[in-house]
């Protein structure tokens, strides 16, 4: 079962979450990425109380009404600020003196892997979704072959101020398609769409990346991480995914999924869910 909470961290700013069992059992927090919402965690976080654990996933800074600057301010949607959300979320629910379990997709996976290398201290374990270690995603970046940098070209597209009315267009036809090509079942974009599938909504989302700024170099990770990464993705290459292990100074595991896309978390809920139980049972806190 799942239950939806406001979460109120600042003044001004209330998360829409959803929620699963006991608020005094260990925390799981997971933060979703672009195009998506906290609904990319229907699976798990059902999934996750009936293990024992305490599930929170919230509609990120812009992508929840109540918790939405104004989109134009870029600097409103700094990076910073999205990792302070986060960590301003764990404290809003009682856990600040607490360690917990942090999971990321995408733009998720982005900031969890900044406050994985930051506060290895307040986490019992790392698992990530698509994006590969930040170093490692550079280094792909820069490889002569453009593969990696093709991949990521989206990244360009949407700063640019047209952006938003072009994915939302024709009833969401891009995000639709996008979706749909993903392997993402019509019930999961139909619950995205709720969220992000409206003006307001979109361009806080892309306000992420206009507020993006050049990437700082990421250290190696010492906290316990599961790497999951579909060798479908067409926004992560081979060489991102494989050299991130490079990068991590604690157990690790990377689990490549044949045939599944960036969306693992709706394309194949029952896979992810044995993964992530395996590895929260591997690392209690």
């Amino acid at each position: 079962m799942i239950d939806t909470r406001r979460i109120e961290t600042t003044p001004g700013m209330v998360f829409d979450a959803s929620v699963g069992g006991s608020d005094d059992a260990p925390l799981v927090l997971l933060l979703h990425g672009f195009g998506v919402s906290r609904h990319f965690w229907n699976a798990q976080v059902p999934a996750l109380a009936k293990a024992g654990f305490f599930a929170v996933a919230p509609n990120q800074r812009g992508y929840s009404e109540d918790a939405r600057p104004d989109p134009a301010d870029h600097v409103r949607y700094r990076i910073e600020l999205l990792i302070e959300d986060a960590l301003d979320v764990v404290t809003a629910i009682g856990h600040a003196d607490r360690r917990f379990h942090l999971v990321g997709h995408d733009w998720g996976a982005s900031l969890a892997w900044i406050i994985a290398y930051r506060h290895p201290e307040r986490l019992g374990s790392l698992t990530i979704l698509s994006r590969p270690h930040p170093s490692s995603f550079a280094r792909a970046l820069a490889m002569p072959d453009g593969e990696q940098a093709h991949r990521s070209r989206h990244r360009k597209e949407f700063l640019d101020p047209g952006a938003g009315p072009r994915l939302l267009a024709d009833d969401a036809k891009w995000l639709r398609t996008r979706l749909s090509n993903s392997g993402v079942p019509e019930a999961a974009i139909a619950a995205h769409l709720s969220v992000i599938g409206n003006p307001p909504a979109m361009e806080a989302a892309l306000a992420w990346y206009r507020a993006r700024g050049e990437r700082q170099p990421l250290g190696p990770i010492a906290v316990p991480t599961l790497y999951v990464w579909g060798d479908a993705d067409d926004t992560v290459g081979r060489a991102a995914a494989e050299g991130t292990g490079e990068f991590i100074a604690a157990p690790y595991r990377f689990e490549a999924l044949s045939g599944v896309g960036h969306y693992a978390a709706d394309q194949v809920p029952e896979r992810v869910t044995a993964l992530r139980l395996e590895h929260l049972a591997r690392h209690p806190i």
